[in-house]
């Protein structure tokens, strides 16, 4: 099992520098990836935009939207500005997409909440020709870069019955987000369970997201901005706050329950945003078999 770690990009009153700075640290400790989160009704800092610099400044670890909240973008623009950002890391982006569950995040930019499903699997087909090439909409001319490699791979997130027929159509992968192991497992083990039915060919790659936080000083800042992010979901919200783990033993438990249900890869996704946190995690997870370094 791999494991990454990500970017603080929705964490609050973080300084661009920081996240620059993050991701050389995090590729200097030996992450397999750096992740980013997707909102747009909130005041964090664009994926598209964090992955780019931190492509710009390392040239190893991966780079993973988990997730991007694809139907509230222009899918143009979108297979436009990831060609080139795949183009400038030398392959190294995966998009990790879903549908999105807050209306707020498709009202701010003027595109319909309701159908986003269906305009999903449309703009799935118009990325992947315009990834491979082929104009797009009308345009005389590719509307982006060409892909190092044809195409970029995907993750799909959201529910295992809806998520399934779009990752095996187009060779994805599954990804989770927030769940505890015992939770997660029941989901994992959904998707892999429909993978071959659905016509799949192999075993799919499974990551998994966790939050977490170190260092006792960080831990009432850490809740704060879980609950500030989560606040919609009302009660849930707590469940989520107080489930990251926060102390290294705790992180490596985490760790090797997830490495037991045998995902690929595992984010630890930062609370606070201390560049001390990339080195407490690498540190907390050296003894493990999926040490990032």
């Amino acid at each position: 099992m791999r494991i990454g770690i990500g970017l603080p990009n929705p964490v609050l009153d973080v300084t661009g520098q920081l996240l620059v700075a993050w991701a050389r640290r995090a590729e200097d400790r030996g992450f397999s990836s750096l992740a980013t989160i997707d909102r747009i009704a909130y005041p964090s800092y664009d994926s598209l935009t964090a992955l780019t610099a931190a492509a710009a400044v390392t040239e190893r670890i991966g780079l993973l939207t988990n997730i991007l909240l694809e139907p509230a973008y222009n899918p143009v623009l979108l297979a436009r500005v990831t060609a080139s950002i795949d183009q400038l890391s030398q392959g190294r982006l995966t998009l990790g997409l879903g549908v999105g569950a807050r209306p707020d995040d498709f009202q701010v930019v003027g595109r319909s909440f309701a159908d986003r499903g269906q305009r999903f699997d449309a703009d799935l087909e118009l990325l992947h020709q315009a990834w491979a090439g082929e104009p797009v909409a009308g345009s005389p001319f590719p509307v982006g870069p060409p892909t190092t490699r044809g195409r970029i791979p995907l993750l799909i997130g959201g529910q295992p019955e809806l998520a399934i027929g779009r990752a095996v159509r187009w060779g994805a992968g599954f990804t989770v987000g927030g769940a505890p192991p015992e939770m997660a497992a029941g989901v994992i083990q959904g998707f892999r369970a429909a993978w071959e039915p659905a016509g799949g060919d192999g075993q799919p790659r499974i990551v998994v997201l966790s939050y977490f936080s170190l260092g006792e000083e960080h831990t009432e800042e850490s809740l704060h901005n879980l609950r500030t992010y989560y606040g919609f979901l009302g009660d849930w919200a707590e469940g989520v706050a107080m489930g990251a783990p926060r102390t290294p033993a705790a992180v490596r438990e985490r760790a090797e329950a997830f490495e037991e249900l045998g995902i690929d890869e595992l984010i630890f996704d930062p609370t606070v945003a201390d560049l001390d946190q990339v080195d407490q995690l690498a540190d907390a997870l050296a003894t493990t078999s999926s040490s990032p370094a």
